[in-house]
């Protein structure tokens, strides 16, 4: 059984991350009749999913009784203000690095995104070091240097004529690069934020994702008010939503979720297998289905790299047993 849910945790983890990906860089390049739609209203929709979502849940584990619900709700959010209040920091810094991700997968293919992402790894750990004392050993920091240059080889620019034109028309690459970077820094700094939070108090991680949503549905409005209020005013929040969008907006809700869910039965290694997984099948089927994709020698052994890299940051030594003396 044990077993099972390890292959059923590592299939749900490789599709979650691959397919919102691949669905996201699909919708942001599609091209249709109409205005295309607004990343900044995807963001708040899918926070307003994720509350929907966690309600549920929280219903759920409380058998389905709707008065201990609203008790629940009313004493862990309404009546603790200040504690409803420290998420605010990470949800900002969450709706900012949603929005990026958006500019990336704009403007970058899905496989260099996928790979060049796995910078939050290093983040984090910087982050963790320095906010939660963590200790890193020998391996982990072996494996941040191996990380930086797997990342720096994939961004090596490509002398290809062909890979050039690509390039030009699916976007600006450096904007797309620069804005993986900042949501790899705002992603390693809220996740840390978060996982002190969590650590310091016994609410549930669902109550605690409400709370989040909450804020960010909040910060999330403010954007579209700021960068697409005069679109959203002539043609509707919803302007330009189909299939695909509804579908990015579901996985990007649900995605974190189910992800909580099964990384109890996920160790290092698995976390580690479904990275890998993930960028070789977001990198064929970027260049067989969304053909946006030229794979170089050098992208090959930089995708090598930050694979072996994430693999080497999640070994945990076996301890060497002290010798018995006779």
């Amino acid at each position: 059984m044990s077993s099972n849910l390890k292959y059923l945790s590592l299939g749900v983890l490789v599709f979650q991350t691959t397919t919102l990906v691949l669905t996201m860089r699909y919708s942001r390049t599609l091209k249709e009749e109409g205005p295309r739609y607004l990343s900044s209203t995807a963001v708040v929709a899918a926070e307003c999913l994720k509350i929907a979502a966690c309600i549920l849940l929280v219903y759920r584990d409380n058998n389905f009784n709707f008065r201990t619900l609203n008790r629940i709700l009313h004493d862990e959010v309404v009546n603790k203000p200040l504690e409803t209040l420290k998420l605010a920091i990470p949800s900002g810094i969450y709706t900012l690095q949603n929005n990026l991700l958006y500019v990336a997968l704009s403007n970058l293919d899905a496989a260099t995104y996928q790979v060049t992402y796995q910078l939050k790894i290093l983040t984090t750990a910087l982050f963790s070091v320095f906010m939660l004392n963590k200790k890193l050993n020998v391996y982990q920091w072996l494996s941040l240097v191996i990380l930086m240059m797997g990342v720096a080889l994939v961004q090596w620019p490509s002398d290809s004529p062909e890979a050039a034109t690509k390039e030009i028309s699916a976007g600006s690459p450096v904007v797309g690069v620069l804005a993986v970077l900042i949501a790899c820094f705002s992603s390693g700094f809220a996740g840390v934020y978060f996982e002190k939070i969590l650590k310091e108090t016994k609410q549930s991680v669902w109550i605690r994702n409400i709370q989040l949503g909450f804020f960010g549905s909040i910060f999330g409005l403010l954007g579209v008010y700021i960068y697409d209020g005069e679109r959203v005013s002539q043609n509707g929040f919803f302007q330009g939503y189909n299939r695909f969008t509804w579908t990015v907006v579901a996985l990007q809700a649900l995605g974190g979720l189910v992800i909580a869910a099964v990384i109890k039965y996920a160790d290092n290694i698995l976390k580690g297998f479904a990275t890998s997984l993930s960028i070789i099948l977001s990198t064929v089927i970027s260049y067989f289905w969304l053909q946006d994709f030229i794979p170089t020698s050098v992208f090959f052994f930089g995708a090598i790299l930050v694979i072996g890299a994430t693999f080497l940051y999640g070994y945990v030594p076996k301890p060497t047993g002290n010798p018995i003396k006779a």
